[in-house]
């Protein structure tokens, strides 16, 4: 019955008014979508660059993805004997003083594709003397592709404990302990500095803590060894393989350290030794 007092006549099973649509609801329910896939499509380095992109990417001061996206793309085109890869060269020779490490370490793992690139055998040579360790070691690893022996001190370091020195002064807050494994970047230590700024150290290399030189609550100054880091077994293994080219009767003691594995992991490690010392001997007969 309406306001006038007549009946109103209802029909049974007739569709409910329709609602607006949430265009609010859905435009944020396809933001969490496509925001994301977007970030992931702009870092993944799976895509596919095009020549003028990769220059552009490489020349990417301000972003160091692009750069590391390019230099995997000229990896690709190496492998597949591109000829116009060259082109880019210059591009990643330069690339191998930038000032960020990780750029200079996966530089030099590029370097090494090509062994027939003077160029890159020289800029190779020019990073053993790089202040980060993983780009030493990378080089010395690359230069063995190029049957040169110079990065020889370097693959036997890799197969020695690692000095963790601290690039801060102050007073130790907090310290990973003993026997923790750990990888190249993470955090080794909190240290309060003369500010009373807290900052972190982090490790160098990856390996594991074989003992700690400092206690928490100690005064450290820059350049002070703060624990010492025993190499993992893919540090060792690869330090061993390149070894087994470049390597002399000399390195033969180090080598055999590692030649009776202590537990079931290091297997892998006992095993390339044993190939490794083999390898030199034979050379060094042959010699």
């Amino acid at each position: 019955m309406n306001s006038n007092g007549n009946e109103v006549e209802v029909v049974a099973g007739a569709p409910p008014s329709r609602r607006r649509a949430p265009w609010p609801l859905i435009i944020l329910t396809a933001l969490f979508i496509i925001v994301p896939f977007l970030t992931w499509y702009g870092t993944w380095f799976g895509r596919t660059l095009s020549d003028d992109q990769v220059a552009t990417y490489l020349a990417d001061e301000k972003n160091p993805r692009h750069i590391q996206h390019a230099l995997s793309q000229v990896s690709d085109r190496i492998e597949r004997h591109n000829p116009n890869v060259k082109q880019f060269y210059p591009q990643v020779v330069a690339l191998s003083k930038h000032p960020v490490g990780e750029i200079r370490k996966t530089t030099a793992w590029l370097m090494g594709q090509d062994n027939t690139s003077e160029e890159f055998h020289r800029a190779l040579a020019a990073l053993l003397n790089d202040s980060e360790p993983l780009v030493r070691r990378n080089a010395a690893l690359q230069l063995v592709r190029f049957g040169d022996p110079s990065g020889r001190p370097e693959l036997r370091a890799m197969l020695q404990s690692f000095d963790a020195k601290s690039s801060i002064a102050g007073t130790v807050v907090s310290l990973l302990p003993q026997g923790s494994k750990i990888n190249a970047g993470a955090l080794l230590a909190r240290i309060r500095d003369a500010s009373n700024t807290v900052q972190e150290f982090r490790s160098p290399v990856n390996g594991a803590i074989g003992s700690l030189v400092v206690k928490e609550g100690e005064s450290v100054s820059v350049e002070q060894t703060i624990v010492i880091l025993t190499p993992d077994q893919a540090t060792v293994i690869d330090a061993l393989r390149a070894l087994a080219y470049v390597g002399t009767k000399e390195d033969l003691p180090l080598i055999e350290k590692f030649g009776q594995a202590i537990a079931p992991v290091d297997t892998g490690i006992n095993q390339q030794a044993a190939l490794t010392a083999k390898a030199i001997e034979s050379r060094v007969g042959k010699s």
